[in-house]
């Protein structure tokens, strides 16, 4: 009578999948070159890429809003500040309240997040990718009248946010738009009388801008916030109140550095949630995008996104 063998079937390594959103056409317009650099480095490793191209502003939002992700680990972009600001929007109002592990590949213009993570290396990010490790980070909710914006770098208020605006009259410019506009907003001299909730501390005065951080940086390297921590449950804010147009002017090129936080014009606070409420509905900026007005209400939400880092 024969003898029954008994073999263990060996386990299948898992294959970790992602979908991988490419923009060709926004940023840096590296999109695509940057995606022949690192397609090799996913294709040697044990982590399969399904790639989608991104055809609109905007698009980035829908597939992260409408992705079937359940045979997912989730989604990575190859992109800057603006494709993260649509994908965490579009993953935190999902309908079925799915929240996947995002991942960002650095290819754009701004590139504040991946610059806090010392990460701007898109091989470095395609590495870190593989290896898989999470990392909890913190989202500011961002209400307004008309919509609710997901915030994971900044919100901007007052000069910053109208220079914004009125650097888009000067894009011939290029990346001196936003120096030409915020001088010229500067000498404008515009009185900003307004109301400051700070936790549940009121303060009324006449501010020049506002600059709630979750990151040490924003835009092109700028060190808005150099105490800022994006998972420590709060947002830095950076406050200046009227000051004279000469003190302006030298404080701006204080914020490439972070020296401003050493002057006299600048107040630092950092709380879990805050409200600017002005005379008139004045234009936000949140990630870079300009969006949004007041008033506005934000509250930090601790730990609501997972990043692969």
């Amino acid at each position: 009578m024969g003898r029954w063998q008994i073999y263990a079937t060996p386990k299948k390594a898992t294959v970790k999948k992602y979908y991988l959103l490419v923009n060709p056409a926004g940023g840096t317009k590296k999109g695509m070159k940057i995606l022949e650099m690192v397609k090799p480095i996913f294709d040697k490793s044990e982590v399969h890429v399904d790639i989608l191209q991104t055809e609109y502003a905007g698009h980035a939002n829908q597939l992260a809003n409408t992705l079937d992700l359940s045979d997912y680990n989730g989604l990575c972009a190859i992109g800057g500040d603006g494709t993260l600001f649509e994908m965490v929007n579009g993953m935190l109002k999902r309908k079925d309240n799915q929240n996947f592990p995002l991942g960002l590949i650095t290819g754009g213009t701004g590139n504040a997040f991946m610059h806090d993570l010392n990460c701007l290396d898109p091989i470095k990010a395609s590495e870190r990718i593989i290896k898989g490790n999470l990392r909890s980070v913190d989202i500011a909710k961002v209400e307004t009248p008309n919509n609710i914006y997901y915030s994971f770098n900044i919100i901007g208020w007052g000069l910053v946010a109208d220079a914004g605006y009125l650097a888009e009259y000067f894009r011939l410019l290029g990346g001196l738009r936003y120096d030409v506009a915020s001088i010229l907003e500067v000498l404008k001299g515009k009185r900003r009388i307004s109301r400051l909730v700070l936790d549940e501390e009121v303060v009324d005065d006449d501010f020049v801008f506002v600059i709630a951080c979750n990151t040490i940086h924003t835009g092109k390297a700028m060190r808005i916030a150099p105490n800022a921590k994006f998972d420590d449950g709060k947002i830095d804010l950076i406050i200046v109140r009227n000051a004279s147009k000469t003190e302006l002017l030298k404080l701006f090129p204080k914020l490439f550095t972070g020296e401003h936080v050493k002057s006299k014009l600048v107040e630092c606070r950092q709380v879990q949630k805050f409200s600017i409420i002005s005379d008139e509905n004045s234009s936000l900026i949140i990630d870079g995008e300009l969006i949004g007005s007041t008033p506005v209400h934000v509250t930090m939400e601790p730990k609501k996104i997972n990043v692969l880092v």
